[in-house]
């Protein structure tokens, strides 16, 4: 388990009873003052879009247009905005191996980010997903995921 302060902790149980709880609603802000707003409208908890912030600077929704520090600093940006727990789009975890998806997650969490999301694309249009064995594998590297 990595090490979390106290509001990324109460921000992590509380995205975990918003689970635990059923079905919720997670709206996507873009920026701080998307996320804001959001919060503003009652909204219990929020996770980002690497779309929506891509498109914000006029990019595509791509790793190489977007880089993992780049990411990293916008996460960082979207969880000191709120209070509310915040789950991060964090693309296929910036690396195709699973010790290097691991690393860059353990990155992601630091920024104090309550949940990720890692994508199962691969970015190679020839073969577009990761093979089902590799994505298990990687989810496994991340500690606490089981393969069911």
């Amino acid at each position: 388990m990595r090490e979390t302060n106290a509001p990324q902790s109460a921000a992590v149980n509380a995205f975990r009873a918003l689970h635990e709880s059923g079905c919720f609603i997670l709206p996507n802000p873009w920026d701080e003052g998307s996320a804001v707003y959001l919060k503003h409208l009652g909204f219990r908890a929020l996770a980002t879009t690497s779309a929506g912030f891509a498109y914000t600077k006029g990019l595509p929704d791509e790793v190489r247009a977007v880089p993992r520090d780049v990411m990293l600093s916008h996460l960082r940006d979207i969880v000191a905005a709120t209070s509310l727990p915040v789950n991060a789009d964090f693309q296929a975890g910036y690396a195709h191996e699973p010790e290097g998806v691991a690393e860059n997650v353990g990155l992601c969490i630091a920024t104090g980010v309550a949940g990720l999301s890692i994508e199962d694309a691969t970015g190679d249009r020839a073969e577009p997903l990761y093979e089902s064995r590799l994505a298990v594998n990687l989810a496994l590297s991340r500690g606490g995921v089981s393969e069911a």
